[in-house]
């Protein structure tokens, strides 16, 4: 029996599809995080803009958050009693105690520069591809025996006669076969992190965090 050529059964296996699938996905999942970063800069940090005659987005401006917040611009100061040494001379005078004031703030900061921004990136990708071929060889015999007797008699006044006939087959039949068992596996390890932000991202936050202005509203008031 030939022996099975276990080179030609590997040689047979599509690689390339094999090992080239996971890498074109990992390279359409970075393209796709990259998408996904821009529309998340999009849709969260600015406005939409309006769309022009020919179907272009204009220029959008920055989403600000305003909060308003007390500022304590006059610290409390607490009372003091008067104090005279021993010819009665007053070292200190005596003061009510002063309330705190406070200034009502608004201050307003790109809604960019308070959220984290996703640039993931794949730092790392394995491919582990498992091929496993047994070859097993299988024999099958069949036994078929048959045995056939028959016995006569006659009596011819002294003489008796007896006959005996007997007949027997003897029939085996083998089978040879061969039987390939193919077991595939592939495993595909992939890890991110989170990238450094982009020169031209650093350099836009850094704008947006100039543009957070704090400005006084109303009047001054004391907690008194």
């Amino acid at each position: 029996m030939a022996v099975p050529d276990h080179g030609q059964e590997l040689a047979s296996i599509d690689f390339e599809a094999m090992l080239g699938g996971p890498l074109i996905a990992i390279v359409n999942a970075q393209a796709q995080a990259a998408t996904t970063t821009v529309d998340f800069i999009k849709a969260v940090g600015f406005k939409p803009g309006e769309v022009d005659q020919f179907g272009n987005q204009t220029t959008s401006d920055p989403i600000y958050v305003t909060f308003k917040y007390p500022k304590e611009i006059a610290p409390y100061q607490p009372a003091v009693a008067e104090v005279r040494d021993d010819d009665g001379n007053v070292l200190t005078e005596a003061r009510e105690s002063v309330p705190a004031v406070f200034q009502d703030m608004e201050l307003t900061v790109p809604i960019l520069t308070m959220l984290p921004i996703p640039f993931i990136r794949v730092e790392d990708a394995t491919i582990d591809f498992k091929a496993k071929i047994n070859s097993v060889e299988t024999r099958q015999t069949d036994v078929t025996f048959k045995f056939d007797s028959s016995v006569s008699s006659g009596a011819n006044f002294w003489v008796k006669k007896v006959s005996f006939k007997a007949s027997m087959s003897f029939q085996a039949t083998t089978k040879r076969g061969e039987e390939i068992k193919r077991t595939y596996s592939m495993d595909v390890h992939i890890q991110v992190v989170q990238d450094e932000i982009p020169a031209g991202m650093e350099k836009l936050l850094g704008i947006l965090e100039n543009a957070i202005t704090s400005r006084a509203i109303g009047e001054a008031t004391s907690n008194a």
